[in-house]
């Protein structure tokens, strides 16, 4: 094999190329953003492959900008790690290489075109079974006020005549034009015992500012009722008791008050409401009346005295009222209404000459027994403020 002779002239002649290039570049770094240029042409896909194909010691196309330069002057450029950012992505006689398309899943299996599924399950719950139902009537009449047959429980110091109040002539009238009833109430969170699909969130024990399943509820039943039967009613939603429970009357008082002056043809105003009955033992009880066969929540309506030393002249009138209304549930279910209580407080009474505070059920009871209960309340105490109508 003929050895190639060495020479020194065109080793000389390479390197001073190799000075000139570096010098050039150097030039061109101070005169132009020769990063941003470096960049350019690091994704310029002729100009890498050029590169890289020098550096593996092929030559570069004809048309190649790189084919007028020499292999040292090829290899200093490919020297820049800014030119180098694109050889990764681009193989020699090979073009950039393309995304890759989207994975390939098998078609689910076929379905018949009806949905056979069933559907979802409502979400239940069952009530404790440790709840004690109570059915609470007077064995006798010791410790109540009694007349025809309606009970009153005293809490005051106050004394009276039942039977003059069971005689006396109710006071109220109902206009024919413009609301006559109000239905709102100051502890509008109180909620019953979960039970079945009625499940709620609670804002407190057994509270909620739910619409559904609070006392809100009840007060839409009643209303429902009411206007079925040719009572024109507002019903007021306002949770005076959310989110601070303390000062619930203040808050409902001035409610009361706006309404009363916007419809001055408003004469009753009912506070709807549920008890809660705990034992000392921490026994959760549940009022209980048979009807028709069927678990419905006992009622109970509070009227509001004097006995404080505040302002309350007509509280007897509203007394009068409820036991027209107690005469009417015990004529048509003798088990649904307790006693009538007898308080120290106003309950805001004061407002009107027609104003009671009604109890719908204890918190033991499940919201279904207490919308029998309000329904079968409304139905009595319809019956009555038809009577009194103009």
């Amino acid at each position: 094999m003929r050895r190639r002779r060495f020479s020194w002239g065109g080793t000389l002649r390479r390197i001073i190329a190799l000075f000139l290039a570096t010098v050039a570049l150097w030039l061109l770094s101070l005169t132009c953003d020769f990063r941003a240029a470096c960049v350019r042409l690091g994704e310029n896909y002729t100009f890498v492959s050029s590169v890289l194909q020098a550096e593996l010691g092929l030559e570069p196309p004809k048309n190649d900008p790189l084919a007028q330069m020499n292999r040292w002057e090829r290899l200093a450029l490919s020297q820049s790690s800014l030119l180098s950012t694109g050889t990764a992505r681009v193989e020699p006689d090979q073009p950039p290489m393309t995304a890759p398309s989207d994975p390939v899943f098998p078609d689910p299996p076929q379905m018949d075109s009806e949905d056979h599924s069933e559907p979802p399950l409502p979400q239940t719950t069952t009530a404790p079974e440790d709840i004690m139902e109570r059915t609470l009537l007077p064995a006798d009449t010791e410790g109540y006020l009694s007349t025809q047959g309606v009970y009153l429980f005293n809490y005051t110091n106050r004394d009276m005549d039942m039977q003059a109040l069971a005689r006396a002539q109710i006071s109220v009238e109902l206009p024919s034009d413009g609301p006559q009833v109000l239905i709102m109430h100051t502890h509008g969170s109180e909620a019953y015992t979960m039970d079945g699909e009625d499940i709620y969130e609670e804002s407190d024990a057994s509270r909620t500012i739910n619409e559904e399943y609070n006392v809100l509820r009840i007060g839409d039943e009643i209303q429902a009722v009411f206007e079925e039967m040719g009572l024109k009613v507002i019903h007021d939603r306002t949770l005076y008791d959310y989110p601070q429970y303390s000062g619930a009357y203040t808050r409902s008082c001035e409610g009361v008050e706006k309404w009363l002056a916007q419809y001055p043809s408003i004469q009753v105003v009912l506070d709807v409401h549920r008890d809660a009955l705990i034992g000392e033992d921490g026994t959760v009880y549940k009022t209980i009346s048979e009807v028709e066969g069927e678990k419905t929540a006992q009622v109970m309506m509070v009227v509001g005295t004097d006995d404080q030393g505040l302002a309350h002249p007509r509280w007897k009138e509203n007394l009068a009222l409820a036991i027209q209304i107690q005469k009417q549930l015990d004529e048509q279910w003798p088990t649904l209404a307790r006693p009538i209580t007898l308080r120290s407080s106003r309950f805001n009474q004061q407002l009107t000459q027609g104003s009671l505070l009604v109890e719908v059920g204890s918190h033991g009871n499940t919201l279904q027994e207490a919308l029998k209960g309000a329904r079968l309340f409304a139905q009595a105490a319809g019956t009555v403020l038809l009577e009194l109508k103009k």
